[in-house]
């Protein structure tokens, strides 16, 4: 039968085997050897130095010894952390031929519409783009229902279906609320193409973010809620970790107050004024893109008509509803007023030395 060995406090090979002979009930006359699944006996040599813990390992008479039993090894088939951090580089195949850069914008916008989908007033989304010399960075801003630290996790979990996610409650999460368990942001009298329930750049948030950079922060706040919840994921902390023999796929999320940046570094006065922001904002999820692909970074820059042109498009029928681009004020053409039209995507170009960002709304 399988038992498991505590491996606490032990510091020599011969601690382990006494711990062995004693957690078995192994006669202090008994010789017995311990060996690996692969029949190599461990020994007071460098083999011992190859057994990490959660390793399965045989305790038998002889090293030739027959199983008297079929044995299990547990095994761990965790995903290397580049299945994350270069999962979109593969996956945007609806680019070919172009830039896939705006589709991975598009992964983002397409959270923030279906975050924004029951707001009462505006829906307002801003992709800010920071290109400070030493710090470029970019945000990714939305005035939706924001997310619960439940919801917040469920979003850092790698392929899982925003239609399967699940709080404490067992209901079932389509998008940053939960209000009802068959809640959906499917609209009335909304062409399917048009409710952003079903994202048709459906690589991921999490894709989209590592392939622009390497390093992301999820800020969010519901409605109703005092606190602010945030979550941050970096290869680097990923390689930290490796290297560090700890736990991969976990960390923490911050809880807070809106508006505190006690923990935001000194240098970065950037994100500190965001999160400043927070104050006036009564619900919101922030992306914040930090590491950015220095071939990404030239693209946005010298590209930048070419990209929102190409995003503007993606967004044509969202932006002005599936009557196409009118004049509501036109007495020819006796439309009723287009609900889409509170439907504002915007972008805004902070350049180094200047004060003013340059504004371009993809309307």
């Amino acid at each position: 039968p399988e038992v498991k060995i505590p491996t606490g406090g032990l510091w020599s090979f011969d601690d382990f085997v006494k711990r062995v002979r004693e957690t078995l009930g192994i006669k202090k006359n008994d010789k017995f050897v311990i060996a690996t699944t692969n029949r190599e006996e461990i020994k007071d040599d460098p083999s011992w130095d190859i057994i990490d813990k959660g390793d399965t390992l045989y305790v038998l008479k002889n090293i030739n010894q027959e199983l008297c039993a079929p044995a299990q090894e547990r095994v761990n088939f965790l995903p290397h952390y580049d299945t994350i951090v270069k999962g979109g580089m593969y996956e945007y195949y609806a680019s070919e031929g172009q830039n896939p850069l705006p589709y991975a914008f598009a992964e983002l916008i397409d959270n923030a519409l279906s975050a924004t989908a029951k707001n009462e007033g505006p829906r307002q989304i801003e992709i800010r783009l920071h290109f400070d010399d030493k710090n470029p960075c970019i945000f990714v801003i939305d005035n939706g229902k924001g997310m619960t630290p439940r919801q917040l996790n469920n979003w850092a979990i790698y392929r899982l279906s925003k239609f399967i996610r699940k709080d404490k409650r067992d209901k079932v999460s389509f998008i940053e609320s939960d209000d009802d368990l068959n809640s959906s942001v499917v609209q009335p009298n909304v062409p399917l193409s048009l409710n952003s329930d079903i994202s048709y750049f459906g690589v991921g948030g999490k894709q989209a973010v590592f392939f622009i950079g390497s390093s992301t922060r999820m800020i969010s706040k519901p409605r109703d809620s005092k606190d602010v919840h945030e979550l941050t994921i970096s290869k680097e902390e990923f390689q930290q970790k490796e290297l560090n023999q700890e736990a991969i796929y976990s960390g923490y999320i911050r809880n807070r107050k809106p508006g505190d940046f006690s923990h935001v570094p000194s240098d970065d006065e950037i994100l500190a004024d965001v999160v400043k922001e927070e104050k006036k904002r009564d619900s919101f999820t922030v992306v914040q893109i930090k590491n950015i692909n220095p071939d990404h970074l030239a693209y946005l820059k010298a590209r930048t008509a070419d990209w929102t042109r190409q995003l503007a498009h993606i967004y044509h029928y969202y932006i002005h509803g599936p009557q196409g681009n009118v004049d509501e004020n036109s007495v020819k053409n006796n439309r009723a007023p287009s609900p889409f039209q509170e439907i504002d995507i915007q972008v805004k170009l902070f350049m180094p030395k200047q004060s003013v960002p340059q504004l371009i709304n993809l309307r």
